[in-house]
This record gives structure tokens, sequence and C-alpha cells, in this order.
């Protein structure tokens, strides 16, 4: 039997039989906006989220501030607490490659401080690549006054960002540079980004084979054009940390999740699983896995090195 593709083969049998509907492509007929981003939620103990809240933020950021602010903020600014929203964490070098042209980190240097002074970035205290990496390896996550002014919300419980721990920072930040990469692919004119969606708006509830409830949890969810094309995808971002069997049950999880007919009923498509793995040998490991899934269930993953997620996405490779 074939199994699932990987990023340079081509489909199985059993995934020709699939329509392109059950395999994250529609053709092109509507124009799709950004989704927006959403504050984020509890994760666990090595999250982002565990901040503490302080009721004096409610007060500090009363709406009349957050208003003023947000009407004095400039297009480059708001562009920048928007990202981090979105994606929820960055390096000045993804700051800057997003949101600078060439050359400017000097400039970059003096916004992200503005915004850090005014409480809507917080600048985490820890940097990717150590001091060489200089200001472009600092971490940026958005602050208090940022969920305010973004939210347009100020009854609601707002947290300051803490420092994670650097296995949840690295696969934070791989999902941030798959974004960046298709930023600029857009910027090459080879997709159109109608979406992306990083944890935990990318996160599917559903009813599960027993009735209760279950949870597809993609690193993040991606809605391309290309060509005539709508293209959506589910992105794993597989750092090689966890064990086969875990990878088994997310396989498990999607392939319930698309029995469902939830994502189908509301996109009208079930996006691709797109694994990204970081080396041939970790390749090796979840085209097996995959492979171990029921051959109706193939269609609905594909393999790639993560270095070449973008290329493939973006139809600039095979």
């Amino acid at each position: 039997m074939a199994a699932p593709s990987g990023d340079s083969g081509g489909p199985s049998e059993a995934a020709q039989d699939m329509s392109d509907r059950s395999s994250g492509r529609v053709e092109s007929r509507d124009v799709f906006g950004l989704l927006p981003g959403h504050v984020w939620q509890h994760f666990g103990n090595d999250s982002l989220c565990l901040w503490e809240t302080n009721p004096m933020n409610r007060s500090y950021f009363h709406a009349d501030r957050v208003a003023r602010l947000a009407g004095e903020l400039s297009e480059r600014e708001l562009a920048i607490l928007s990202t981090l929203e979105r994606v929820r964490l960055a390096t000045g070098r993804q700051i800057e490659t997003l949101h600078f042209d060439t050359n400017t980190s000097r400039h970059r240097r003096r916004v992200l401080q503005s915004l850090t002074d005014l409480r809507l970035v917080a600048r985490l205290d820890r940097r990717i690549g150590g001091r060489r990496a200089g200001s472009a390896g600092h971490l940026f996550a958005l602050d208090i006054g940022g969920q305010h002014l973004l939210a347009r919300v100020t009854n609601r419980e707002v947290r300051r960002p803490t420092t994670p721990g650097s296995r949840f920072i690295l696969h934070v930040l791989a999902v941030t540079e798959i974004y960046v990469g298709l930023v600029l692919a857009e910027r090459r004119g080879l997709i159109e980004l109608q979406a992306f969606e990083a944890e935990p708006s990318s996160w599917r509830r559903f009813a599960g084979p027993g009735g209760g409830l279950a949870v597809a949890k993609p690193d993040a969810y991606v809605r391309l054009g290309v060509g005539g094309f709508l293209d959506s995808w589910f992105l794993e971002i597989d750092r090689a940390t966890e064990s086969a069997s875990t990878l088994a049950r997310k396989a498990d999880i999607y392939r319930a999740y698309y029995a469902s007919g939830v994502e189908q009923k509301r996109h009208g498509v079930f996006p691709r699983v797109l694994w990204c793995v970081p080396h041939e040998r970790r390749y090796q490991v979840v085209v097996d896995v995959c492979s171990r899934q029921p051959a109706d269930a193939w269609a609905l993953h594909q393999v790639t090195l993560t270095s070449d997620a973008v290329g493939l996405m973006s139809g600039a490779t095979p």
C-alpha cells in the first residue's frame, strides 16, 4: 500500500479517491478576510498564560485611555500589536522582517521600546541566539495595554505575560516563523494569505465518537489563495519531542474530527494536516505513523520538512 504523501511524492490511490473538499482545497469563489486573533487562554504549566492578575490594570487602561492610544498609534505600531496577538510570541528579527524595511534595526528598536514603555508590548526575560543575536533575539509578547487596545474591552481580566520555558518558546517561535514565511510569499505574489490562526484560535471542539467533548489542537490553521483555489491546512509543527504513540493519538483525533463533518459544514472543506518535521529521520517516523491510519484517512495527511513547508503550501516547490 502507498503511504501518505510526503513533500515530493504524489498521493496514494486512496488519496486520489478523496475529493478536493476532503483534502483541504476548494475552488476560490469568495474573498475571506483575516480572522481576528484572540486573547490567550490557559494552556498549562509551561504557558504564556500563567500571569499575575493586577486589579489596577482595569482602571489604568480605561476606555478613554485605550481609545486615545488607538488614535495615537501609527499603522505600523497597530500592525505589530496585531501580529503579536495572532502568533503570541515573536523575536525582534521576526518583527523586523514583517514590519520594517531592510537595515532598519535601530528604527525597530525605537518603535518596540516605545510600545514597551506604553505597556502595549512586553519584552520577555529571554533572548534567542545568545548575546550574539543582539536585540534581534529579544522576545516580545502582547502586554496588558495591547490586550485592552485590541479587544476594545476594558472590564475583563487581563494578565501580564511572564517568560515560559525554552521548549514552549521554541515551539511557538517555529509557528511564528511559518507565518513570517507565508507573509513573505504573499508579498512575492505567490499566495493570498486569507487566514492564519495560531493556538488556541486554531483549536476545534467537536462531539467525539462516544458523544463526549473532543478537541483537535493543530498548532495553526491556514487558508491560502493559490491560483484559482483556496487551500486549507492544519499545521502540526513537530520538533521530534513527542513519541510515536502521541503522534498516533493526534492522527486519530483528526480522523474523528473529519468524520464529525463539523469543519466541512463550517468551511465547505476539511483542511489537510501538514506535519512539519525537523529532519529526514523524523520525516520517516511521522510517515510511518500516518500510514498506520485507515487507508481512507491517508489523504488527510501530508509530511514535509519544516524548511520546505512554506514552499509546499505556496506552490513554489512540488
